[in-house]
């Protein structure tokens, strides 16, 4: 059965269009929607609703269609789209849905990308007001850009048969579309939604392409004026059994007849609150459509519409409902006063509502107009106004002179076109629901993609809920992918009707973008594989590559995980680099730690208050160790201090926590602090920093600096001395990151590389991250974020002596006293050895008291924190975090592995050289 007229419709005729739609080959037309191509092959149903499995069809026409979602398979699957905002074009393949849609599993390969895009004035919405406030603009000379969701202008005048002058009022819109887009300085975007408004007129908008490398774009607007002419969408009425296949929103029938030629049925009744329902039902009549009766809930019919619909042999009947429908895959009758009438179509309007969401995000104020049942803006916003139906005002003249006057200094326009429109006779009646019976409660759908009842709603204020924003989310409504376009209202109403108050006094739930869903891909753009985080490398980066290390991601940084030999793998390479360490030399790419350079008067006093220990009384030249810790007391992060001058220090922070610091300093010197006189600034890629480690480190070093005396006595540990070391310009410390014999060489970030190659040449072993961090675990030394989680003190890592007792302050310093701090059952840092010396536990593997998986609840005494084989200790090792450790230690306790459960002995947390004399 085909509902498409033989002519009609701005669909080419000429061309035809093959698609898929759950197996079925059916055919369609360029200017098609799937939903149009759908109505036009006479399949109604198009889905099952998510949680009750009811039968569900094509309801709307456009962006606010609550049912007709469907999962598009060809090219590539995306799941939830709705059949009413998708283009026809040949060989798509969809299938309906029950509930939810599948995500792809293979790569998307088509292409997103993002352009910025200044203007003065922005106008959204190529409807009346739309056109004309865009047109006002461009003839002041202003830059507008002029966006809309339609691949042509005229918005609600596509889907009418209006004529405005004596030709078809699309003729109109086009003439204006004409005239924007060969004016300098004006960009006319179709296809594109406006999803995101923003403060000082940022505006996002997601533009869907028929043509060129990138499926869609995403445009980031800044404009000096924004013009908001996104019109109204109409509202559903809610009654017993309203959710059937065949039900569909009366000017969204219209738009199907007049944009694509299609009708929806053969004999429809129309259901309504508002006049503009009659022109659907004339204007479907005029088309072949047999329309029995015109049910207006109003005690009074509007006297022209009711003769226009004599004429057609329309029976209009005052003062009735639709109680009720009948069918199961479509609409076969509706029940009116008792009186069941066949159709297999019913067309409802309950009046319209403004789509204020670009409003509304930007903070906007709404009021309720009770004439309308609706919120509208109250006044405009600085940079924003709001023209058209989107401000309430739904006849011709009236968009046409609100688009106007929404232009600052908008000239004298040519006198406005004469509109052959029949206007507004009587105001619109304001009913949330249609009462049925007790038993039908439940069967009146306010979400209808929720498949929320009114009896939800009830249920919500029966449980003591009063606020619009609370009800929403105890009922889901307006919570889908239509974000609550055609329920919001109802559900507004619905409630104040439940508790007996004015929706006046009742503040509107806040829209939020997006205004519809989209793609995360398109809003990542071309950030996707190796682009979607910023790649950073070292000034050493091509000698690891040339020389085969494998690399892993630390916070955005490419370092170093080890440098395979032939035939060896990870723990050969490391086993390898570790001996190094340990018996002779060995070098590591230190250039990611984190470097913030802070000075100025009051620069001691800042550190003293950051950090655990005290930093005032470090010595010029001098290095000292520090824990800075969250004002919860826990520990965020640790690193280095280095006094450079009185006034000035070179902080080092882990690579990951590196941006994080910096603005932890920069909330504090801000908001907190800004009596100190302090600047603090990132320097992680000016300096080079090559860690010289193992026993021939200072011979290796005395070699290359010669003029630098690197004896004991003059150049002891915690100590810094600036020297030419290979001829570069350097400053050296005496710093030994995982507890060897060890300098850190930095140098300029460009002088890095020559330094690297003058180590090189000397026969040293480069090592990687994976034996910093064995070398590390060996001495005890906590990696933050691997053996921290947050919840960790200095304390619990056994660093109290790292927490100042002389310091009047510092960030944390309170919370060590807090009862939960004190509670000696803490989690603290021990070091477990597995009975089996071969066993490697995995990190994050839960500890246990008992030999064997008790039935649960298990009580969990803690969790591995790192695990590795050590060749200095000729077996595996691991730390970790356990209830009480301190007190446990030579205690055995258990480790679940899989389906075994593998003994360990806790000991002290430092395995290795525990003595820590520094040569």
């Amino acid at each position: 059965m085909t509902f498409r007229l033989p002519s009609g419709g701005h669909v080419d005729r000429d061309t035809l269009l093959q698609f898929t739609f759950d197996g079925r080959v059916l055919n369609g037309h360029p200017g098609d929607t799937l939903a149009s191509a759908l109505l036009a092959n006479g399949v109604h149903q198009v889905a099952r609703s998510v949680k009750l499995g009811r039968p569900r069809g094509i309801m709307a026409a456009g962006v606010e269609e609550p049912n007709a979602v469907v999962q598009l398979e060809k090219p590539f699957p995306e799941p939830m789209q709705t059949a009413t905002t998708v283009e026809l074009y040949d060989g798509l393949v969809a299938r309906s849905l029950s509930g939810q849609g599948r995500l792809a599993t293979e790569p998307d390969p088509a292409r997103y990308d993002a352009k910025h895009l200044h203007c003065d004035v922005l106008v959204v919405g190529a409807g009346p007001a739309g056109l004309v406030a865009a047109r006002t603009a461009a003839r002041t000379g202003a830059r507008v850009v002029l966006v809309d969701d339609q691949p042509e202008p005229g918005g609600s005048l596509l889907g009418s048969n209006e004529y405005l002058d004596l030709k078809p009022a699309i003729e109109w819109a086009r003439a204006i579309a004409d005239e924007l887009r060969a004016t300098p300085d004006v960009e006319v975007l179709d296809r594109t939604t406006a999803f995101g408004a923003y403060d000082d007129g940022f505006v996002l908008a997601v533009q869907h392409r028929t043509s060129g490398a990138a499926r869609q774009r995403v445009w980031r607007i800044r404009a000096q004026q924004t013009v908001l002419a996104t019109g109204a969408h109409e509202r559903p009425i809610v009654f017993p059994d309203n959710d059937r296949p065949g039900i569909l929103l009366a000017n969204s029938a219209r738009t199907y007849l007049h944009r694509y030629g299609v009708v929806p049925g053969r004999r429809a009744v129309v259901f309504t609150m508002d006049d503009s329902a009659y022109a659907a039902a004339i204007d479907l009549a005029d088309a072949g459509v047999e329309i029995p009766l015109v049910a207006d809930v109003r005690p009074a019919a509007p006297e022209n519409w009711a003769a226009a619909c004599a004429e057609r042999g329309i029976e209009v009947r005052a003062g009735a409902a639709v109680t009720g429908t009948e069918g199961t895959e479509r609409v076969t009758g509706v029940r009116v006063a008792g009186e069941l009438i066949p159709c297999d179509t019913l067309l409802v309007s309950g009046g319209w509502t403004p789509a204020v969401h670009l409003f509304s995000q930007q903070r906007g104020p709404l009021r309720y107009e009770p004439a309308l049942g609706a919120y509208l803006p109250d006044g405009d916003l600085p940079a924003a106004r709001v023209a058209g139906s989107a401000n309430g005002t739904f006849d011709f003249a009236g968009c046409v002179r609100e688009g106007r006057e929404a232009v600052a200094g908008a000239p004298e326009e040519n006198p406005l076109p004469v509109s052959d429109a029949r206007p507004r006779e009587l105001a619109p009646a304001v009913e949330w629901q249609i009462p049925g019976a007790e038993s039908e409660v439940d069967t009146r759908f306010v979400d209808l993609q929720r498949d929320a009842t009114v009896s939800d709603v009830l249920r919500a204020t029966g449980a003591g809920l009063t606020s619009l924003e609370h009800v929403k989310r105890y009922t889901t409504i307006g919570t889908a992918h239509d974000q609550g376009k055609t329920s919001g209202m109802l559900a507004a109403g619905i409630t104040a009707e439940a508790l007996g108050v004015d929706l006046a006094d009742r503040r509107p739930t806040t829209y939020r973008p997006p205004y519809t869903p989209v793609a995360f891909a398109a809003l990542a753009g071309r950030n996707r594989g190796e682009l979607h985080d910023p790649v950073r490398v070292t000034a050493l980066h091509s000698w690891h590559v040339e020389h085969g290390a494998e690399f892993e991601n630390v916070g955005q940084w490419k370092r170093p995980w080890y440098y395979p030999q032939p035939g060896e793998d990870l723990h050969a390479a490391v086993r390898r680099e570790c001996l190094a360490a340990h018996t002779d030399v060995a070098m590591m790419d230190g250039s990611t730690l984190g470097k913030i350079d802070v000075q100025g008067p009051d620069a001691a006093e800042f550190l003293d208050l950051l950090y655990t220990n005290l930093m005032s009384t470090l010595k010029v030249g001098r290095i000292r160790y520090g824990v800075m810790c969250g004002v919860d007391g826990m520990v965020i992060d640790d690193g280095t201090v280095i006094r450079v001058a009185e006034d000035r220090f070179l902080v080092t922070t882990t690579t990951g926590n590196a941006a994080m610091v910096l603005d932890w300093m920069e909330e504090w010197l801000q908001t907190e602090w800004p009596h100190l006189r302090v600047f603090a600034t990132s320097v992680t890629e000016h300096w080079a920093t090559v860690a010289l480690v193992g026993p021939r480190s200072r011979e290796i070093l005395a070699g290359l600096a010669p003029e630098l005396d690197v004896s004991n006595d003059a150049f002891g540990f915690m100590a810094w001395r600036d020297a030419e070391v290979a001829g570069i310009a350097a400053r050296v410390c005496r710093i030994s990151f995982s507890g060897e014999l060890a300098y850190e060489i930095n140098v300029p970030s460009w002088y890095g590389l020559a330094l690297w190659e003058a180590l090189a040449a000397q026969g040293i072993t480069p090592y990687g991250t994976e034996t910093m961090h064995v070398l590390r675990a060996e001495k005890g030394y906590p990696i933050i974020g691997q053996d921290t989680d947050g919840t960790v003190t200095p304390q619990d890592l056994g660093m109290s002596w790292a927490v100042s007792k002389k310091k009047a302050d510092f960030l944390g310093k309170r919370s060590f006293s807090r009862a939960e701090n004190l509670r000696p059952d803490r989690k603290q840092f021990v070091g477990l050895l597995p009975a089996d010396p071969t066993v490697l536990l995995p990190e994050g593997a839960q500890i246990i008291e008992t030999p064997h998986v008790p039935k649960p609840p298990v009580r969990m005494l803690g969790h591995v924190t790192s695990s590795y084989p050590s060749a200095a200790l000729d077996r595996t090792f691991a730390l970790a975090l356990v209830r009480s450790g301190r007190e446990r230690i030579g205690e055995t306790l258990y480790v679940p592995v899989g389906d075994e459960v593998v003994p360990v002995t806790v000991t002290e947390s430092v395995l290795y050289d525990k003595e820590g004399d520094p040569p």
